[in-house]
C-alpha cells in the first residue's frame, strides 16, 4: 500500500473494509487531503490531471466495446427472426416476445445485488469480465436450443448474468470522474448501444448471409456461436485493462503515487467529502439510504417511461422489414439511423456537460422521436417511414444524457450511488420487459398502436424530468442558503 504525505506527515489511504481504522482516522486525513494535498503534493496539478485523465480514458474505452458486445449478445434474436428461428424452435403467438422480455426478469433481478457486492470487493477488473465470459458461453448455448423452453431458459440467464455490467460501468466510472467529466463518458459508454445496433446489423447480415448450412447448423444458430465466442475473448483481454477503484492501491501499478493520490482528491473534492468514508456503513446503510431517498423511486419510475419508449430497438429489424425489402437490405438498412443516433448523442452530451444542463439535453432529442413516431403513423410511404427510423434512433440521445443526469443527482455516498444506480437501471427494466409486448404482429406492418404507446410514455418522461428539475432548483437555492448563512459547503445539483 502507497503513502501519501501532508505537511510532512506520511499517512496510508484506507480501503472501504478497513473500516475501523477509517472511522477513526477518516476525518482527520479528509481535512488534511483538502487543505493541503493542492497545495505541497501537486506544484504542477494541471500536467498531473492531464496524465492521470489520459490514462483513466485509454483503459475505460474497452468498457464501450464490452457494452457493444452486451447488447450484440442481448438484441442478436431479433436478427436471428428474420431467418428461420421462430420456426425452427415452433414458436407461436406470443412466445417470440416472452423469449425478449424474460431477458429483463433476470436482468432486473440480479442488478443490485450485484452492485452491492462490487463496491464490496472493489474488483471491477476481475467481476466484470468474469460475468462477461459467462454471458457468452450463455449466448453460445442459445444456439443449442431445440425449443421454446430452451429459448426462455438460455435467455432468463442471460439477462441474469449480463445484469452486473451497466449499472457496474456506471458506479467504476463515477468512482473515477467529476460531475461535469461524467455525462461525456457516461454518453461514450451508452454510444456502445446505438453502435452495436449499427455493427450488429452489418456483423448478422454476414453472418446470416454466409453461414447457412455450414456443418448443418442453421445461420441463426452460427450468428449466437460466433458472437458468443467473440464476448469470450474480449472478456479475457479486459481483466488485464480495466481499473479497479481509485482506492484500490494493490491493482493500480499503471498510476504513479502522485496520480493515485490525486485520483482520490479529485472525488473528495467533487462531492465536498470523501466518497469512502461512508462505506464504513456497509451495503445495508447504502440500500436503506438509496430506498429511502423519494428522488431515487422518481428518477426509476421516469426511466421505465423511457425504456418503454425505446423499446423499438429490440425490434428495429422488424420495423426495417415493414419497408418491404428482403431480410440481407433490412438489416443493412438498420446501420445509417444508429450511426446518425451516435453522432447526435455525442455532440449532445458533450454540449451538457459544457453548458451543465441536463434536462433541456434530456427533452429536446424525445421530443424529436416523437415525432418520428407520428411520420411513421402518418403513411406508409417508404421514404418517409425510413426517415422516421433515424429520428426514433436519435431519441437514444435522452437515454445517454439521462444516466449522466442520474449519476450527477445522487453524488453520494459511495454504497448509496451503488445502490441506487443498479436498482434505477434493474426497475427501468419492466419498461423492457413491458416493451417486449408493444410490437405484435398483429399490429404490423404500420405498428399504429405501438407508436401511440411510445408517444405516450415519452411525454410522460417528459412531463416527469420537468418536475424532478424543479425539485433539484429548490434544492440548489437551499444549498447557497445555507453557504451564506451558515457558511456550509456543500455540492449543487445540475439542471
Amino acid at each position: 500500500m502507497s503513502s501519501r504525505t501532508s505537511r510532512g506527515l506520511a499517512y496510508e489511504p484506507l480501503p472501504c473494509e478497513d473500516v475501523d481504522i477509517a472511522c477513526a482516522e477518516g476525518d482527520l486525513d479528509s481535512d488534511i487531503a483538502l487543505q493541503d494535498t493542492n497545495y505541497d503534493d501537486f506544484p504542477d496539478r494541471q500536467r498531473v490531471e492531464q496524465n492521470l485523465l489520459r490514462k483513466v480514458d485509454l483503459r475505460m474505452s474497452i468498457l464501450v466495446l464490452i457494452y457493444i458486445l452486451n447488447y450484440i449478445d442481448r438484441n442478436n434474436a431479433a436478427a436471428a427472426r428474420l431467418r428461420g428461428f421462430e420456426d425452427d424452435l415452433h414458436l407461436e403467438g406470443q412466445q417470440f416476445n416472452t423469449i425478449l422480455s424474460i431477458l429483463y426478469v433476470g436482468y432486473t433481478l440480479m442488478q443490485v445485488p450485484s452492485n452491492m457486492y462490487l463496491n464490496k470487493i472493489g474488483r471491477p477488473s476481475l467481476y466484470l469480465p468474469a460475468c462477461m465470459a459467462i454471458w457468452g458461453l450463455i449466448s453460445i448455448l442459445t444456439g443449442t436450443t431445440r425449443g421454446f423452453l430452451g429459448a426462455v431458459s438460455t435467455r432468463f440467464f442471460l439477462g441474469f448474468v449480463e445484469a452486473a455490467f451497466f449499472p457496474g460501468a456506471l458506479f467504476l466510472l463515477s468512482k473515477w470522474y467529476k460531475r461535469r467529466e461524467l455525462g461525456q463518458r457516461t454518453a461514450i459508454l451508452s454510444c456502445g448501444i446505438m453502435i452495436s445496433n449499427a455493427f450488429g446489423s452489418l456483423l448478422a447480415s454476414a453472418i446470416l448471409d454466409n453461414m447457412d448450412g455450414v456443418m448443418g447448423f442453421a445461420a441463426w444458430r452460427w450468428l449466437f456461436y460466433i458472437e458468443g465466442s467473440m464476448t469470450i475473448c474480449v472478456a479475457i483481454c479486459a481483466i488485464f485493462i480495466l481499473p479497479d477503484f481509485p482506492t484500490t492501491t494493490t491493482s493500480c501499478s499503471w498510476l504513479t503515487t502522485e496520480e493515485q493520490a490525486l485520483a482520490q482528491l479529485r472525488m473528495e473534492e467533487d462531492v465536498g467529502a470523501d466518497d469512502e468514508i461512508e462505506c464504513s456503513k456497509g451495503g445495508e446503510s447504502g440500500l436503506k439510504q438509496a430506498f429511502s431517498d423519494w428522488k431515487v423511486w422518481w428518477l426509476a419510475l421516469a426511466m421505465t417511461l423511457l425504456n418503454v419508449l425505446l423499446s423499438f430497438n429490440a425490434f428495429f429489424p422488424t420495423l426495417s422489414a415493414t419497408l418491404g425489402y428482403s431480410s440481407t437490405v433490412s438489416l443493412l438498412l438498420c446501420s445509417p439511423p444508429w450511426v446518425f443516433a451516435t453522432c447526435v448523442a455525442f455532440l449532445m452530451s458533450r454540449h451538457s456537460d459544457a453548458t451543465g444542463e441536463r434536462f433541456g439535453h434530456i427533452a429536446i432529442p424525445l421530443l424529436v422521436g416523437i415525432a418520428g413516431f407520428m411520420m411513421a403513423m402518418a403513411t406508409m410511404n417508404t421514404a418517409v417511414r425510413y426517415l422516421s427510423l433515424f429520428l426514433m434512433a436519435q431519441s437514444y440521445t435522452s437515454f445517454v444524457v439521462y444516466w449522466a443526469w442520474v449519476s450527477n443527482s445522487i453524488p453520494r455516498p459511495a454504497s448509496k450511488r451503488a445502490v441506487a444506480l443498479a436498482f434505477i437501471n434493474a426497475f427501468s427494466s419492466f419498461g423492457n420487459i413491458a416493451g417486449s409486448y408493444v410490437w405484435p404482429k398483429s399490429w404490423g406492418p404500420s405498428y399504429w398502436n405501438s407508436y401511440a404507446i411510445c408517444i405516450g410514455s415519452g411525454a410522460l418522461c417528459i412531463v416527469m424530468s420537468l418536475i424532478f428539475r424543479q425539485h433539484l432548483v429548490q434544492l440548489n437555492r437551499e444549498i447557497e442558503a445555507r453557504k451564506i448563512e451558515e457558511g456550509v459547503e456543500d455540492v449543487t445539483y445540475l439542471l
